[in-house]
Formats: C-alpha cells, structure tokens, sequence
C-alpha cells in the first residue's frame, strides 16, 4: 500500500539509536518505510551507528542501494588496522589477544578508526551538513569538556566518525585547534543513546524513533579482562541514562536483539529484522503518519 501522496506534506523527525552491529537494523526499516512509500522525514537525528545509517540516507543515498551496499559489499574488517576485530568468537575471547591489550595500555583505543573514517568521506562524497539531501544531526561527548556535543556543521563523514567513537575500541576523534587539541571526542550514546530532545528542539512534535539497543544481564564468567570490564561499565552507565530519558518519540519501534554489538557477520538477519518490525508495527505507523496528534505507544 503506498502513502506518499496521502501524507507528502507532513514534516516529521526519524531518530536512529545506537547499538553497533545492531544498528544494521536501521537499514531495514529505512527501506521498508521507502517500499511502503511513507514520506522522507524532514529532519534525521543519529547516534553512533545511528549516525553512519542516518548521515548515509540523509546525504542522499537510498535504502535500497544502502542495502545492497551492506549486503554485497561492506565488510568492516577491511577498514579496521587491528587484525583481533577480523577473529570470529565470542568478544571475551577477542580481548585476550596480545594485541588488543597491548593497543589498550599504549594507544587511545585498540583502532584508530582512520579507515572508517576514508570510508565515511567516500560513501558521502566530502559533504557538508548544509550540503545534505536531508537535514541531519548526531552527537558526540567531548572528554575534555564533559559535554555532549551535537554537530550541525562541518563534514558530516567526521561528525559520523566522532559519534560512534566507542571508548577503548576506537580512539577518540580529536580535533585541533592552532596546534593543540580542543576536542576529544567519543561515542554519542555515553551521553543519550537516542537523543529526541534534538528533533523536539528543532521544533519537530512529530517524531518516530528506532531503538536496538539491547541491556540484558551477563554472567561473571564474561567479565575476565579489564576492557570488558570497561564495556560492560559502558552498557551500565547507557542503560541507566535510558531508564531517566525523557522527551519519548510520539512512536518509537524496537528492533532489539540478543545479539553481540559486534556480530557484523549477521548483517542480512539485521536487516531483516527491521523490515519485519516495520511490518508487524505497519498500523501503528500509519496512525502516526495521521493528521491526528495524539501521542502512539511503542509497546
């Protein structure tokens, strides 16, 4: 069934959450939301992997060809200097490796993330956020501040960079200023892991958010190396920021999945798991794409 007509003129904001591997779920909505012929939205706000899935689509790359791309295409070890991301196993068994543990004492992170970084300039072209198809907007957190930051100028490929700078795995992206460093900058999500009050203080009160984050208790056997402490008092610190948000979507879509943040090796069931979610939640989006104003529920 196609809505583009029926609701071409409603001006609406899509949030994208964080949730690494996870956040391929994004990918599928997006594409099932444009096969259903809902509208673009008027403003897209993203977080971490939120940022990558939203900058691409708001820099004009469709659902469609950011799918194939991911399926046919993308394999992020190729854009990762350190080869202990390339193993497969759990992540426990990854952390330790020598060279993860030597990289976390001696570097800012265990990757530079300077490949990620080429891909991001390549896949949107050098743009700029007044030179986006779509406007757009993602977060980052400054450690040498303590502030969040949310980037509406400059080149979007490095704003895409700084807010999915996760601590310990990626080094910070660090911006300079006459010599020294005025900015250090880390994932997104440490300070709001899905950041409506961004589209709510753009002045959007239509506002659809997309979350893949997962929390879920651990064992204590998980917990044997001083990176994955580090992770997991990351995942704690994220999933009590979320209990305290405020500002909720008018309807938020959950696509969470058990699934390792760092399982890129299931891209396509990600994927698919946000087409399915856009079906299964198909009336729920129609209702928001109503001229009614009442806010939907997510659950």
């Amino acid at each position: 069934m196609q809505h583009t007509k029926k609701h071409r003129n409603i001006k609406w904001a899509l949030v994208l959450s964080g949730g690494g591997a996870k956040g391929l779920a994004h990918v599928g909505v997006l594409k099932a939301l444009s096969d259903r012929g809902f509208p673009e939205p008027s403003l897209v706000v993203g977080t971490s992997m939120g940022a990558i899935v939203g900058g691409l689509y708001a820099c004009g790359i469709s659902p469609a060809d950011i799918t194939r791309y991911v399926l046919e295409e993308f394999d992020i070890t190729a854009y990762l200097d350190s080869f202990v991301f390339k193993l497969n196993g759990p992540v426990g068994k990854v952390f330790q490796t020598g060279q993860i543990l030597g990289n976390f004492a001696t570097r800012r992170g265990v990757d530079s993330g300077q490949g990620l970084l080429k891909l991001f300039e390549e896949l949107t072209q050098g743009k700029t956020f007044t030179e986006t198809k779509i406007p757009f907007r993602c977060n980052a957190v400054d450690l040498i501040s303590g502030k969040e930051l949310v980037f509406s100028s400059g080149s979007v490929a490095r704003a895409i960079r700084a807010s999915m700078s996760f601590p310990a795995f990626f080094e910070p992206l660090v911006e300079e200023k006459e010599g020294s460093a005025s900015q250090c900058l880390v994932d997104g999500g440490l300070a709001d892991n899905m950041p409506v009050y961004i589209a709510r203080n753009a002045g959007f009160r239509r506002v659809l958010a997309v979350d893949v984050y997962h929390f879920k208790t651990v064992p204590v056997s998980d917990l044997k190396t001083g990176p994955h402490i580090v992770y997991r008092a990351i995942e704690v610190a994220i999933n009590m920021m979320e209990r305290k948000r405020g500002s909720p979507a008018d309807l938020t879509l959950y696509t969470a999945d058990h699934a390792s943040p760092f399982n890129f090796f299931r891209k396509k069931e990600f994927i698919e798991l946000g087409e399915q979610t856009v079906k299964e939640r198909e009336p729920q989006i129609r209702a928001f794409f109503s001229t009614r104003r009442h806010r939907i529920s997510g659950t």
